[in-house]
């Protein structure tokens, strides 16, 4: 058994990446790229993939607008890539199948990867077809389908107790070893939690990854200081500052509104 894999981003470095990782996974066969939506379309209504990489931003289309445009009846498994986390990243974990947000890690990859194999093994099309048209009725009305909640309160444990931080009263959360240090305005908490899984129960309106061992309260940003060198800073309120990176610096300044 092969499995049918089409690969659609507009980065060619993107493809390329996918299709490395890829190449270790003797049932996947990588059958085409597509560079943009309008390509996608075409290749996904003329050979059928059954599991498809989708690019959520490209130059002439996003991915949604791909997926309501193929007519194929038997709609592939999808698994989302996007730099973006205005695309409502919190929606997926109700209608999406999976979602790889750049820079994704190639243990995070493999896992979805391997996930989406066990779903068309098992023959769970359908299911997964479902959540898509809930997804895009999503998209389309985001409010009439389902309000997706955010963490108001965090769990700590100390000892045989349990307490709850209000999560509005977070200055910013640093990575340390497997734990997450959470600053709030008079004390510091400890969190046997990853910064990833945090990022995903915080409000993004309200919190923003700035590097992978970094997040932070957009309202207790001061200043962003810029270098010589396009590095970027941001000052916090209480006088910390924090290195932007690279990776993040991009979805930053869009969310900031810094051109």
């Amino acid at each position: 058994m092969k499995i049918s894999t089409l690969i659609i981003d507009d980065e060619h470095l993107a493809r390329q990446r996918i299709n490395n990782l890829l190449k270790d996974i003797d049932i996947i066969d990588v059958i085409d790229f597509c560079k943009n939506g309008n390509q996608a379309i075409e290749v996904i209504n003329k050979i059928s993939p059954q599991l498809i990489f989708l690019d959520i931003q490209m130059k002439d289309m996003t991915g949604f607008e791909v997926l309501e445009k193929i007519t194929v009846k038997k709609k592939p498994i999808v698994i989302f890539v996007t730099a973006y986390d205005k695309y409502a990243l919190k929606a997926f974990d109700f209608f999406a199948f999976d979602y790889l947000l750049k820079p994704y890690k190639d243990e995070r990859f493999s896992k979805s990867v391997l996930k989406a194999i066990e779903h068309i093994k098992q023959n769970n099309f359908y299911v997964f077809e479902d959540k898509i048209n809930k997804l895009l009725n999503y998209i389309q009305k985001p409010t009439n389908i389902v309000n997706l909640s955010y963490a108001e309160k965090l769990p700590i444990k100390l000892g045989n107790k349990i307490s709850f931080i209000d999560t509005r009263n977070i200055k910013y959360i640093l990575a340390s070893g497997y734990y997450a240090e959470i600053y709030m305005y008079n004390k510091k908490h400890l969190l046997r939690e990853s910064l990833t899984n945090l990022i995903s129960e915080l409000n993004p309106n309200n919190f923003i990854r700035i590097h992978r061992s970094t997040i932070i309260n957009i309202d207790e940003i001061d200043e962003i200081i810029s270098s010589n060198y396009s590095e970027i800073d941001v000052k916090m309120k209480d006088t910390e500052q924090f290195r932007i990176s690279k990776s993040y610096k991009k979805i930053f300044l869009s969310k900031m509104g810094v051109k």
